[in-house]
């Protein structure tokens, strides 16, 4: 975009700002696994419709003017008197942010603070709150306007966590408190006010066989489930290295459980029709499809008579990549495309303790997006890994874990919630929000230095 069209719509922005006082603030190769028809479940949205701003007129809309950041920059919040003095041109640069009115330089440098129309910008920059308002979760009271298409109605926030483990060293230090989902507690808000939250569950809820992986056999008590539920959780993925901990009655009786409930499981079952069952759930007459599937192991593979994970052969863990594997995937999500808006896709890969994806996860990532995927949500390496926003997309490689007794290093204690907003079908916004976890395995949000160096962690790897 010229530098002449932006400082004419700044101009015009400054004007709605004087008019648009309201600035309140907002908390910052086996089978073929399409053939399974997805589970729908339609709850009710609580998110009211957003208004329009009062202050427009009937001949004319207009559409926030947003102050955007690189992704991997932590949260930043700016009073209405800056803001303005940014939009009229005659504030340069801000806390070490040069002011530009370039989406590219925003995307590329991360000491870039960029002025863009809303109707321009998506996942691929963080916007900037303006007195706690976010141009995207709440644009009908955003003050910095400019002339532009009217925001739509419906304004649906999706949260997206890493791995939560709620057994062994987790699971007795709860109970020692009469609360076994104690450490769900601290995040627990967080996550419920999106109207859609989701993370993968990485141990299995029975004991009904011999563990399979000695102490690093993962079970936790049925009862963190009510506490999941409190917590917003909507949908869990059993995918992983740690669902088949316990052999194939407690996969089957834990998938049992999850979906009496009232929380949809994903990536596993009984056998292999039930594993690769997407799961469907709207939100504000969007459709958001998910799907997920294990490429680490140990968990057994679906198969038409077994139970155990959607499996998908790849190294570092299972072999070379197995295209059959890979091609019954994306036959399943381009079958899931026809009946959901948005395609989310759960793998359980990678390479753990390293914030570098190996070259598999990027070629896997690729083929998942060109079938119709449109965010590729990982887990298991324990440490964060690195984000990138192919055509709108978001490619998350990994987000770490949420909760998890891994206290022996920094970076197993570090992770980021994906917390993303759509208008409508349309992603809007993703932002990175760093938590730390605490010697109670309680994950806690952090802002400032500690925040930064875990994006920055992000941003660097390779």
């Amino acid at each position: 975009m010229a530098v002449r069209v932006v400082i004419s719509l700044v101009a015009l922005s400054v004007a709605l700002v004087a008019a648009c006082s309201d600035t309140g603030s907002t908390e910052p190769p086996a089978g073929t696994p399409s053939a399974a028809p997805p589970v729908s479940a339609t709850p009710t949205s609580t998110r009211p419709p957003t208004s329009s701003p009062s202050n427009e007129r009937a001949d004319q809309t207009t559409e926030p003017l947003v102050l955007a950041i690189h992704p991997t920059r932590a949260a930043q919040d700016i009073d209405l008197a800056t803001a303005n003095r940014i939009a009229q041109g005659s504030l340069k640069t801000w806390r070490g942010f040069r002011v530009v009115s370039s989406l590219r330089e925003a995307e590329r440098s991360p000491t870039t603070l960029a002025i863009l129309p809303a109707s321009t910008v998506g996942p691929s920059v963080r916007p900037i709150t303006i007195a706690g308002v976010d141009p995207f979760k709440d644009p009908a009271r955003y003050p910095l306007r400019t002339n532009g298409p009217q925001p739509p109605a419906q304004v649906i926030d999706l949260t997206i966590g890493g791995d939560v483990m709620l057994g062994r060293r987790v699971a007795t230090a709860a109970a020692r408190t009469g609360d076994v989902s104690r450490p769900l507690r601290a995040i627990g808000p967080r996550l419920a006010a999106a109207d859609l939250t989701v993370v993968n569950l990485e141990s299995t809820l029975a004991r009904a066989g011999t563990p399979q992986q000695g102490n690093d056999s993962f079970a936790a008590p049925p009862g963190v489930l009510a506490g999941l539920r409190a917590a917003g959780v909507d949908v869990l993925s059993l995918a992983n290295n740690h669902t088949g901990d316990f052999q194939q009655r407690a996969l089957i009786e834990t998938v049992r459980l999850v979906r009496q409930s009232g929380i949809q499981p994903v990536g596993a079952g009984s056998n292999l029709q039930e594993a690769a069952r997407p799961v469907v759930v709207t939100r504000g007459g969007v459709r958001f499809g998910f799907l997920a599937f294990n490429a680490i192991g140990e968990t057994p593979r679906a198969t038409a008579t077994s139970p155990g994970a959607l499996s998908l052969r790849m190294p570092p863990r299972t072999g070379p990549l197995n295209q059959g594997d890979l091609a019954a995937i994306t036959r399943s999500i381009r079958t899931l495309k026809a009946s959901a808006d948005v395609v989310v896709v759960i793998p359980h890969w990678g390479q753990q303790y390293t914030h570098n994806p190996v070259p598999a996860q990027d070629t896997v990532a690729t083929a998942l997006t060109q079938a119709g995927a449109d965010l590729v949500i990982g887990g298991h390496p324990h440490w964060v890994q690195s984000v990138r926003f192919p055509a709108g997309k978001v490619v998350a490689h990994s987000l770490g874990n949420l909760v998890f007794d891994m206290d022996f290093a920094q970076q197993t204690q570090e992770g980021v919630l994906l917390e993303l907003t759509y208008w409508g079908k349309t992603l809007k916004a993703a932002r990175l929000t760093p938590y730390v976890i605490g010697a109670d395995f309680s994950p806690r949000i952090v802002t400032g230095t500690r925040a930064e160096q875990i994006l920055t962690d992000i941003r660097t790897a390779g």
